[in-house]
């Protein structure tokens, strides 16, 4: 099927994935180009079923992004109801006691109420559900349910996407109504993947992005969506937390937020750089929610939304170079969150303005593509974005090294006397901190009482994941042999218990030996695996276009 002959669609610009910084950048785009009547194709390929399908975020906007993009974005209906009104932390102590630490100790960059700009509780899904009809009105094509499989490179430089194929079956033959996967090729390409992008990975190792930083860091986050009764609802509370369950070694932290419609978003953030083999970041977030601190808001209400996606959390000190020849890596893909802040989208969106205005004034003077645009890393290096980033720099190395008190104690006082501590760095990688799990005592999880806490499978159901059981798997193993002899004996195989959806298992064969067993159509597109397999065995690619999680408004 390499040889199957394709249908090639030039356009202008190319972007992939359809989230706060691919749909800022459309946007932006054809502003431009309408406000100067000049023409321009801008296309954007998302491989969820619609927009919004594999969006997955906390969320509280700082919406400092979306008024520069739209001024007038509550006239034009928004989905931005309920400001943040209260705002909460708490370390808990263990699984009945807390301690709410007073306003005036909280690090200034995580305070959601106050100062001169309103945050609002959102649904990061629907907030791109509309970006997406701003987008279409300026005359962006956007096309939900098109994986992007592959980067045309020509030359040493980015000359556009290649869809995957859809009809494949899982032996790799073609099924009836086989469909070869479309070129799109373009004269610049904007990679807009989220957070783990299959693409941004190959482009960021071929083009040698990286070098220099750090290595990148990442945290899984686990997300529900509750239906709460009316007198435990109160629109626009902001909550977080950290400490319990998590020891010592595992850093990370909780949110619950009061959005709107009686409902409440309650989630976990954990750290991917852990080294106890047998947790499970699912299991901590289920025992997580029985502590009293949480449980008031949810007892009495019903789960009706579950999800995982990693999230890229880095920040400055692991910031790749984003440009190459032909392209940019914009939001996530690059790494643009302020886990200062727990908030990633306003950075994502004017990561995606950046780039929008550095493209559109390349094709304004007549380039035809495939260079780099060096005016991006001058205007992104200008940006409030860019300078929070920087004045946030030790945040997460501070958590990583102290731990929650004492880096939380550090990033207090460093962000006091205006960021003038010494830079720290965390160069240890993700899956490298991993140590054998007989460093560990095995952790007995408490079984879900299907009120407050739940099982795997049950909860994979509420994501609406579901792929087309015959196709190719797309968890791709580089040698098969590793999992069984090598990650099972030393780490008790962990992808067990890293991922949130039950997709590896360790089962007998017929022989009664161990065999590893992959539950691909449970997959919800989260990019653990990819992440924190010990080995850097697995390699998650897209799927067919459409596969993965169906979310509604989360």
């Amino acid at each position: 099927m390499e040889n199957a002959e394709r249908d090639v669609m030039e356009m202008d610009v190319v972007i992939v994935g359809a989230g706060p910084s691919g749909l800022s950048a459309a946007c932006r785009l054809m502003q431009q180009a309408n406000e100067a009547g000049q023409e321009l194709t801008v296309c954007v390929v998302e491989k969820g079923s619609e927009v919004g399908a594999h969006i997955l975020s906390g969320a509280v906007l700082e919406p400092r992004a979306l008024d520069e993009l739209f001024p007038d974005w509550k006239e034009r209906g928004a989905p931005l109801n309920t400001p943040a009104i209260r705002d909460d932390l708490y370390l808990l102590k263990d699984g009945e006691n807390a301690r709410k630490l007073p306003h005036a100790l909280v690090p200034k960059s995580m305070h959601n109420t106050g100062g001169d700009q309103t945050r609002y509780v959102i649904s990061a899904g629907n907030l791109c559900r509309w970006l997406a009809e701003q987008a279409e009105a300026l005359g962006v094509e956007i096309f939900p349910g098109f994986a992007a499989q592959d980067v045309i490179v020509e030359e040493g430089a980015v000359r556009g996407i290649l869809i995957g194929d859809m009809g494949v079956a899982a032996d790799g033959t073609p099924k009836d109504g086989y469909m070869p996967g479309m070129e799109l090729r373009a004269k610049y390409t904007l990679f807009a993947e989220g957070s783990r992008g299959h693409l941004g990975k190959r482009l960021i190792r071929e083009f040698s992005l990286d070098e220099g930083r750090d290595p990148q860091h990442y945290g899984i986050g686990l997300k529900e969506l509750w239906d709460v009764p009316a007198d435990k609802h109160e629109p626009g509370l902001v909550v977080h937390g950290s400490g319990w369950p998590l020891d010592g070694d595992t850093h990370g932290g909780w949110f619950l937020y009061h959005a709107e419609n009686q409902q409440v978003v309650v989630g976990l953030i954990m750290d991917l750089g852990y080294k106890n083999p047998w947790l499970s970041p699912f299991d901590e977030f289920q025992r997580m929610k029985h502590h009293p601190v949480l449980r008031q808001y949810l007892e009495g209400g019903k789960r009706v939304a579950y999800g995982a996606r990693a999230i890229t959390k880095g920040g400055f000190n692991c910031l790749p170079k984003m440009t190459f020849p032909g392209g940019l890596l914009i939001g996530c893909d690059a790494g643009t969150l302020n886990f200062a802040k727990i908030k990633g989208i306003h950075t994502a969106m004017k990561s995606g303005l950046v780039a929008a205005e550095s493209v559109y004034d390349a094709i304004k003077g007549g380039d035809e593509g495939g260079a780099e645009l060096s005016s991006f890393n001058q205007k992104w290096e200008s940006s409030w974005a860019y300078r929070e980033l920087e004045e946030n720099a030790s945040f997460g190395p501070a958590m990583h090294k102290y731990g929650n008190v004492g880096g939380g104690a550090f990033n207090f006082v460093n962000q006091l006397i205006g960021n003038k501590l010494p830079t720290l760095h965390d160069t240890t990688t993700d899956h490298g901190a991993l140590q054998p799990a007989d460093k560990f005592k095995k952790i007995d999880y408490p079984k879900p009482d299907g009120k407050l806490s739940f099982d795997k499978s049950s909860s994979v159901f509420l994501s609406n994941t579901n792929h087309e059981e015959d196709q190719p798997c797309h968890l791709k193993l580089t040698d098969p042999s590793i999992p069984i002899e090598h990650n099972l004996p030393k780490y008790a195989e962990p992808a067990q218990r890293y991922c949130p959806a039950g997709v590896y298992e360790v089962v007998e064969d017929d022989q009664g030996k161990p065999r590893f067993q992959i539950n691909f159509q449970n997959c919800v597109h989260c990019k653990t695996c990819d992440i924190k397999d010990p080995a850097q065995n697995i390699t998650w690619v897209a799927p067919e276009g459409g596969g993965g999680p169906n979310y509604p408004n989360m």
